[in-house]
């Protein structure tokens, strides 16, 4: 009885073992990335300024800020009149808390595209980190008349003039916000309220 049940088990083994198909080795990993490719062309070219801004975008959607410092300062050592690189290099030190930092790059960036209202509210998010408030709203304040019904810079308005003190005028924004955007118009009145009590 012994023998005949370690034949079936046997058995069962090489019926399982038969009907499975042999699998295809696994691909050796040699495939490179985008990310290899952008990176070994920063160092077979340590010169070219388009890959370096390519290096920035990765290592920014990677949330690799300091990298992405380190990569748009490259690239404006090589092309200084690049102004995209240095808005993008204002949004990196904004995220990594370094707001002095920021508002030069957004002040040099401004110079390339003077009509750019994404830029002066990113400019005004700045000046409010380090309590400028006087250049926050008016950075906030070219933003919207270059951009009438820009919801954000909006909002950022009314929240800049709450910390003034100036909330007759925040009301006047979240009035305007309240023609086009209620959402934010709401989240606005609703920061107003409570700082009214």
């Amino acid at each position: 009885m012994k023998h005949l049940l370690v034949l079936c088990v046997t058995t069962t083994v090489l019926f399982s073992c038969a009907g499975e198909k042999e699998q295809p080795a696994a691909p050796a990993d040699t495939e490179k990335t985008f990310s290899d490719e952008v990176r070994e062309q920063t160092v077979r070219n340590p010169n070219d300024a388009e890959a370096w801004y390519h290096l920035s975008d990765l290592y920014e959607r990677s949330g690799m800020y300091r990298e992405e410092v380190n990569a748009l300062q490259k690239v404006i050592a090589l092309d200084p009149k690049r102004g995209y690189a240095y808005l993008k290099l204002g949004n990196a030190y904004n995220r990594l808390a370094q707001y002095q930092d920021a508002i030069k790059s957004y002040t040099i960036a401004i110079r390339s595209f003077p009509q750019n209202p994404v830029l002066r509210n990113n400019l005004a998010i700045s000046y409010g980190k380090v309590g400028k408030t006087d250049e926050e709203i008016a950075s906030l304040e070219k933003a919207i008349s270059l951009r009438p019904r820009y919801s954000t810079a909006r909002y950022n308005l009314g929240m800049a003039l709450l910390k003034k003190g100036r909330r007759q005028e925040a009301l006047n924004q979240y009035r305007e916000l309240d023609k086009f955007d209620a959402g934010i118009a709401n989240a606005l009145k609703i920061e107003i309220e409570r700082k009214g009590k």
